[in-house]
């Protein structure tokens, strides 16, 4: 089956897109990924787009179609993937139709992560990353203490991009880019929205729940 995971940054799509893959043993499709890839092959298109990323701007549709019909291809993929965070905009969601359908096959089910600004806030400011052993704490729910981190405070450090105005720029486009996307596929009636606040493990149980049942 293929399936698409949406959310907000900070929803977790990256760890549930990980749980997801190995669980249903899919192919985790980021046009990021692709793109930095790409960029790195003397071939056309990856020429194409290391130019385009050394100016600093947006790759083209046509650009992102050409990857993920690359991967449509394989026939080794073939209706085993997870796009993560794509398609970004109506545009794409309409493209990844035709795409998918070209290749004889379809979008079984989109999740949606549905976490509220505020969580997103603290999940995201709260985040600090141990330069020293590399383990990740927040100081909203998993604070640094002398009992769970030997290495102290001192060597606790924020993201550059972890700050609200940045965070709420990044949630401002989401919601304005994907919720028309989301609108689309609930009227194609594959959308299922999942709770995205709460224990890693129980959201998976949720999406684990909605994936088994498609493959019944």
């Amino acid at each position: 089956m293929n399936i698409i995971l949406f959310g907000p940054p900070g929803a977790g799509k990256g760890t549930q897109s990980d749980n997801i893959s190995k669980k249903f043993n899919l192919h985790k499709v980021s046009t990021g990924d692709l793109l930095r890839e790409e960029s790195k092959k003397n071939t056309t298109l990856g020429n194409n787009i290391k130019s385009v990323i050394d100016e600093g701007k947006f790759v083209s549709d046509k650009i992102i179609n050409d990857l993920i019909i690359t991967i449509l291809s394989k026939k080794e993929l073939y209706s085993r993937l997870i796009f993560d965070g794509y398609p970004r905009n109506l545009n794409q969601a309409k493209d990844l139709d035709l795409l998918i359908a070209k290749y004889d096959q379809k979008i079984a089910c989109v999740l949606s992560l549905n976490v509220d600004k505020e969580t997103v806030l603290k999940r995201i400011l709260g985040r600090q990353t141990c330069g020293k052993c590399g383990l990740i704490f927040n100081v909203y729910y998993n604070k640094s203490t002398s009992n769970n981190h030997e290495c102290g405070e001192n060597f606790l450090s924020t993201r550059s991009d972890d700050n609200k105005k940045t965070l709420l720029e990044r949630f401002k486009t989401y919601e304005d880019k994907t919720l028309p996307i989301l609108e689309y596929y609930k009227k194609h009636k594959i959308l299922k929205e999942i709770n995205g606040v709460g224990e890693i493990d129980a959201i998976f149980n949720d999406i684990h729940g909605i994936l088994a049942s498609l493959e019944t």
